[in-house]
């Protein structure tokens, strides 16, 4: 496989590259800041110079072709104002989605925030910031790409515990960058997250469920999962059981 990642040299971005080149995958990193390649390149990811905010469709396209899937892990980042909360956060993402489109990439993985399901009308940068993500989601849901959504609860640093909460209704906790990586890592080999808003949080046990093939509106609404950590070294084989085996265990 071989992921294109926008945002490639973000903490979520590279924690993913981590875990997909420890499992003999290929990434393609878009970074807008050229003094990042050598970063990527010591993480195992192939840089591309492609800034996404101001890079026309057709120039991102180029860049991306050949993709099996593309992740927008890209952001405006803290504190930039609300104008390039629409212009990278809302835009970048769409200018991403049409470039898949034509360039035939057929999955979809977007980063995006608990919040942006009931955005807050406010000027203030986080309320800009929410509609713009929400937007971009909207365009995804419309699209014919197979998508999925995740939205995260407040993320930190903390070292990954290898366990997730995952719902389809928002909840409010928080979840480290490394479980975050690592839910991204399984939904992009499990095509039963294909179509689906995942809100992901911290947790507490394994679980034991199943995800068992339904319609959205029919899964259950919270599953516990159990993932691997977001770093590389190991089997490779036995995390990749371990990655699909918790997204299945996830679904909902």
């Amino acid at each position: 496989m071989l992921v294109a990642i926008a945002g490639a040299h973000g903490k979520i971005a590279r924690r993913l590259t981590h875990l997909l080149v420890a499992h003999g995958e290929q990434v393609r990193g878009l970074i807008r800041n050229p003094d990042h390649a050598e970063d990527l390149r010591a993480d195992g990811a192939e840089p591309a110079v492609c800034d996404i905010e101001h890079a026309g469709v057709a120039e991102i396209e180029r860049v991306i072709a050949g993709a099996d899937a593309v992740v927008f892990a890209a952001g405006a980042g803290p504190g930039s104002g609300p104008q390039r909360k629409w212009s990278v956060d809302r835009d970048g993402a769409i200018k991403l989605l049409e470039a898949a489109r034509g360039a035939g990439v057929d999955g979809y993985v977007m980063i995006s925030s608990v919040g942006a399901e009931s955005p807050p009308d406010g000027d203030d940068v986080f309320s800009v910031y929410l509609r713009a993500k929400a937007q971009a989601d909207e365009a995804l849901v419309a699209s014919d790409r197979k998508w999925t959504i995740l939205r995260p609860g407040r993320l930190t640093d903390d070292p990954g515990s290898g366990r997730v909460r995952i719902d389809r209704e928002p909840i409010r906790d928080h979840v480290p960058r490394d479980d975050v990586a690592a839910v991204l890592h399984a939904v992009l080999h499990e095509p039963h997250s294909v179509r689906c808003i995942l809100y992901v949080n911290r947790g507490e046990r394994r679980s034991r469920r199943r995800w068992r093939r339904r319609s959205t509106a029919d899964r259950p609404a919270t599953a516990p999962a159990r993932l691997p950590r977001a770093r590389a070294g190991g089997s490779a084989a036995a995390s990749r059981r371990r990655a699909v085996g918790s997204a299945r265990g996830a679904r909902r």
